[in-house]
């Protein structure tokens, strides 16, 4: 979503940036400098490598504040990442744009963020058109794949991640019997792909945090809040703010009802 928003806009703004996987690139050495230079270079500031995660934040607070720009941040994990590359708002100039993705809402509430956008599910129609364009390069499945693609894409619940994963792994396989059988293995083990993307917000987890989840996968899903709420805090687990944590992970969420919910994929 934010790089198809980027796609649409970029060209409203003097310079642009799109700085992808923040999360894993922050991680590598000198990994935020290295981000930094990307972000100065793709704004037509930098001269001249900087060396010092110090130096880069007065080079882009000195420098970009008088320019109308549109920075995005893609899979931002934490509070140095986002201090390091947009410190604050003053840091860039009049009409200029700031989009951070995150898999936790925690890490917006760290900035005076304007709003909050939740990407939701994609509904029936949207998730087989996502899927059929990875699948069979088109926007519908062909007449003999109807039925088995919409079992498919019943399976990924509406998850564009599993959809594109599934229809990119199902493209050379035109067997029924392929399918059918992928389709009776998603139903009891996901994708590995999608797997590994999804368990990128479990591992960020603390050990008491893992615990909650796990109770709430195996005893608390369409159970109200509270009630789950009550026994966990009995078990001495911190439940109050560990729920609040898988809920701002996105791992979890509750429904109008209060009852607490969790995708298929998870």
């Amino acid at each position: 979503i934010a790089k198809a928003v980027y796609n649409q806009i970029f060209c409203s703004f003097e310079e642009s940036s799109f700085l992808e996987d923040v999360r894993e690139a922050s991680k590598q050495p000198k990994g935020l400098v290295s981000l930094q230079n990307q972000l100065l270079s793709d704004l037509n500031i930098l001269k001249q490598e900087i060396k010092l995660i110090s130096r880069g934040k007065c080079l882009i607070k000195e420098r970009v504040r008088a320019k109308k720009v549109l920075v995005v941040l893609d899979d931002v994990d934490g509070d140095d990442q986002l201090h390091a590359l947009v410190g604050k708002p003053c840091w860039f100039g009049l009409g200029s744009r700031v989009i951070i993705t995150t898999r936790d809402e925690h890490v917006l509430n760290l900035l005076p963020v304007n709003e909050i956008y939740k990407p939701k599910e994609l509904d029936f129609h949207q998730s087989l058109q996502l899927f059929s364009n990875h699948a069979f390069g088109r926007g519908q499945p062909p007449k003999e794949y109807v039925e088995i693609a919409k079992n498919v894409v019943q399976t990924a619940g509406g998850l564009p991640l599993a959809l594109k994963v599934l229809g990119s792994f199902l493209f050379d396989k035109r067997e029924l019997n392929q399918w059918e059988s992928m389709l009776e293995k998603l139903k009891n083990i996901p994708h590995e792909d999608v797997q590994e993307t999804l368990k990128i917000s479990y591992d960020a987890l603390n050990d008491i945090e893992k615990e909650i989840f796990l109770y709430i996968a195996c005893f608390f899903i369409g159970t109200p809040k509270d009630y789950a709420n009550y026994i966990l805090e009995g078990c001495d687990l911190y439940s109050t703010i560990g729920i609040e944590v898988l809920i701002q992970k996105c791992l979890v969420s509750i429904g109008e009802d209060h009852m607490i919910k969790m995708h298929d994929q998870l």
